[in-house]
């Protein structure tokens, strides 16, 4: 047999094993085909095609040992944590469930909710974008399904902790589903994380479904450890007058490539996606964040900001398109970074697509060293350099730190990037 041959066989075989539906395993052996087909996705200034982002190995099961405290039997907790392929926990109060909030894994949710399922799962990221989508969907082997029904309101965060087994020579590759019929809400925070040493890649896609009036938070502390290359790709669908936040703590230590792009596909959509990032050592970590109106009087607003550290590259592209006949939207976008180091590589590129003529729209970008001001202000009270240092780069940083939901994972958030910065700055 030809080598797709042998693959589609062995994903036949994984897929009957996983107790997957037909339709699914379809699917995976038509992304198989692709990726005979397709190339790697194109970012502008950055160069990661030699990235080790595909692992050669088939698509096998396996279980990840964890010492994971369960969780408490609170009944207020909204809480799923998954290591590796392996879900520890999801705790869902009663009440939620009974109003029909269905919060699961992404295979269960295949098998047992497979109308949702089918309808949803890889609709507003397409498995023929690119080899890494292709790659995505024919060797997925773990990920998370949320479904809030019309008119339901979850008032507390849906927090979710997904942890990358590197003790493993085992790929992740998640997918996170999350559904808001028309006119609920919800808060979702997830914070990724590594265990081990083995270097793996992460592939890393999320899906938001906002529909007509409907509202999503969703807050990401990525936080995965040296070893990892990620390629991350998040989009947000916006029906009529729905609401989707994003706040992105990119914190990473290893190389890290990806797209985040919300589509305002109806009209009065709205859509904030707010992004920090913070390099260090040899990192190479490049972002494309996109919002594109399509729908008359929609909102596009982009928000990044990034701190360069050490011999560490890191590139925001921020990309504001209004299609023609959105009437009446309007895009705006800042990029800026501060780089701390005569070695660091960096640069905030702002695009503007406009095809119509009836709307607003406007970008900033900067991009330089900590303003002499504010550390001579600070240093001449007393304060170490070092310090005023992460005092100036915290106010920096302040816009997207203040627009995550839960205090405690604002904090967790904070805390890592002191720890980051604190590495960073023992060698400049």
């Amino acid at each position: 047999m030809t080598d797709l041959a042998n693959a589609k066989e062995q994903l036949t075989q994984a897929s009957r094993q996983n107790n997957e539906p037909a339709q699914l395993l379809e699917r995976r052996l038509a992304a198989r085909e692709l990726m005979e087909k397709l190339r790697l996705p194109r970012m502008q200034r950055f160069k990661f095609h030699d990235w080790p982002l595909i692992a050669d190995r088939p698509l096998r099961w396996v279980e990840s040992a964890t010492d994971l405290e369960q969780l408490a039997p609170d009944d207020e907790v909204i809480r799923v944590t998954q290591v590796g392929q392996t879900t520890v926990n999801i705790h869902i109060p009663e009440k939620l469930r009974a109003a029909g909030v269905i919060l699961t894994d992404i295979f269960t949710a295949a098998r047992e909710h497979s109308d949702l399922f089918n309808r949803y799962f890889m609709t507003a990221i397409k498995a023929d974008e690119n080899l890494l989508t292709a790659y995505h969907l024919a060797y997925l082997n773990a990920g998370l399904f949320l479904y809030v029904p019309k008119n339901v309101v979850i008032e507390k965060p849906i927090e979710a902790e997904l942890v990358q087994d590197n003790t493993q020579a085992e790929p992740l590759i998640s997918h996170i589903l999350v559904i808001a019929d028309r006119g609920s809400e919800v808060k979702f925070i997830q914070h990724l994380t590594t265990v081990g040493e083995q270097s793996n890649p992460a592939n890393m896609m999320i899906e938001l479904i906002a529909r007509d009036n409907s509202e999503i938070d969703f807050s990401s502390l990525d936080e995965f450890g040296a070893q990892t290359h990620t390629y991350f790709k998040r989009r947000a669908d916006i029906g009529r007058d729905a609401h989707v936040e994003w706040a992105v703590g990119l914190m990473n230590d290893g190389d890290t490539v990806g797209d985040m792009d919300s589509e305002l596909l109806g009209e009065g959509g709205y859509a904030n996606s707010k992004m920090i990032a913070v390099t260090t050592r040899q990192q190479e970590v490049g972002v494309n964040n996109r919002v594109t109106n399509h729908g008359k009087h929609t909102t596009g607003l982009i928000n990044q900001r990034g701190v360069i550290l050490e011999n560490s590259e890191l590139i925001f592209n921020g990309i504001g398109q209004i299609i023609h006949g959105a009437h009446g939207a309007k895009a705006d976008q800042q990029n800026r970074v501060l780089i701390m180091s005569d070695q660091a590589r960096g640069d905030a590129n702002p695009i503007l697509l406009i095809d119509e003529n009836d709307v607003e729209a406007g970008h900033a970008a900067s991009v330089g060293p900590v303003d002499p001001h504010q550390m001579y202000y600070l240093m001449s009270r007393g304060i170490p350099r070092k310090q005023a240092e992460r005092m100036v780069i915290r106010g920096f940083l302040g816009a997207v730190l203040s627009a995550i939901p839960a205090a405690d994972v604002r904090q967790k958030l904070v805390d890592i990037l002191e720890r980051k910065l604190t590495d960073g700055q023992q060698y400049q």
